[in-house]
C-alpha cells in the first residue's frame, strides 16, 4: 500500500508508533521515525533497524515540540531521501487531572504535547511534500477530542485543537496537493494505556464499545496506512474514528 513512498512517524517508540513502524516498512515505505526517547529502550525496534538498514529505516531521537529540532529533522530527511510523502504524527504528552487538580504548568505541557508537537511538524515538512508533489498527513487525535470524559481536561481540549488544526491545514493546502485527516482512536490494547488507566475504567469502555472489545494497535494503524496512501487520494479534512463503535 504504500510502496516506494517515504513516511516521516513521530512518537515511533511510542503505542502505535512501535507497530507502525515495521507495517510500514512491510508495505514498501522508507521510514523515517523520531522519538524523544531513544533507540535502545526498544528492542523490537531496533531490530527492524538491523532488519531494513539505513537505507529503509532512519531513526532520529528529537524531541517534536522542540522547533530547532523539528527543522532539523526534516532537513535530515531532505538531505537523506530528498522527498517526504507522509507524516504520522503521533508525539503526544497525557496528565489526566480534573479542573482544580490541573496546574497551568501540566495544562500548558499537555497542550504543547498534543498540538505543538503537530503543528511544528506540518509547517516544516508540509514545503518538502510540496516540492515531493504532493503528500498526506495524518495527525493522531482521540475520541476524547469529541467526548467529554472526567478528569481528560487538558488532553481532551488538545485533541479537539489538534482536529481543527488538521482540518484548516486540508482546507488551507490542497490546492498543494496537501491531504490532511485525523485519526481518532478509541480504547486499544497497549502497556502504556493500562499504566494510566484502571483495569476497571477499561473495562467500562469496552462495555460501551459496539464491538465489545478493545482494539489493536495493528487496527489503528492499518488506517493510517490507508490515509497516507493513494489509496485514500479523494480523502481530505476529515476526522477518522476508529473506536469499535464506541461513540454510536
Amino acid at each position: 500500500m504504500l510502496q516506494g513512498k517515504t513516511i516521516l512517524i513521530t512518537g515511533a517508540l511510542g503505542m502505535l508508533g512501535r507497530s507502525a513502524v515495521p507495517m510500514f516498512l512491510k508495505q514498501g515505505a522508507n521510514v523515517i521515525g523520531c522519538d524523544i526517547v531513544p533507540l535502545d529502550n526498544a528492542p523490537a525496534i531496533q531490530a527492524v533497524a538491523e532488519e531494513y538498514g539505513d537505507n529503509r529505516f532512519l531513526f532520529i531521537q528529537g524531541d517534536a515540540s522542540d522547533e530547532e529540532q523539528v527543522k532539523s529533522l526534516i532537513d535530515t530527511i531532505d538531505g537523506k531521501f530528498g522527498r517526504l510523502d507522509g507524516g504520522y504524527f503521533n508525539a503526544y504528552t497525557n496528565v489526566w487531572k480534573p479542573l482544580l487538580d490541573l496546574s497551568l504548568e501540566e495544562w500548558e505541557r499537555t497542550l504543547k504535547g498534543t498540538m505543538t508537537t503537530a503543528f511544528l511538524c506540518c509547517k516544516y515538512a508540509v514545503p518538502l511534500m510540496i516540492r515531493s508533489g504532493g503528500g498526506s498527513i495524518v495527525n493522531t487525535s482521540s475520541v476524547l477530542g469529541h467526548i467529554p470524559k472526567s478528569g481528560c481536561l487538558g488532553y481532551g481540549a488538545g485533541k479537539a485543537g489538534l482536529n481543527q488544526l488538521t482540518r484548516v491545514i486540508a482546507k488551507d493546502y490542497a490546492k498543494f496537493g496537501i491531504r490532511a485527516n485525523a485519526l481518532l482512536p478509541g480504547d486499544f490494547k497497549s502497556p502504556e494505556k493500562l499504566a494510566m488507566m484502571s483495569e476497571k475504567s477499561i473495562e467500562l469502555i469496552r462495555q460501551e464499545t459496539l464491538l465489545g472489545r478493545s482494539g489493536s494497535t495493528d487496527e489503528i494503524n492499518q488506517v493510517a496506512a490507508f490515509l497516507l496512501s493513494d489509496a485514500s487520494s479523494y480523502v481530505t479534512g476529515s476526522l477518522y474514528t476508529v473506536d469499535g463503535g464506541f461513540r454510536v
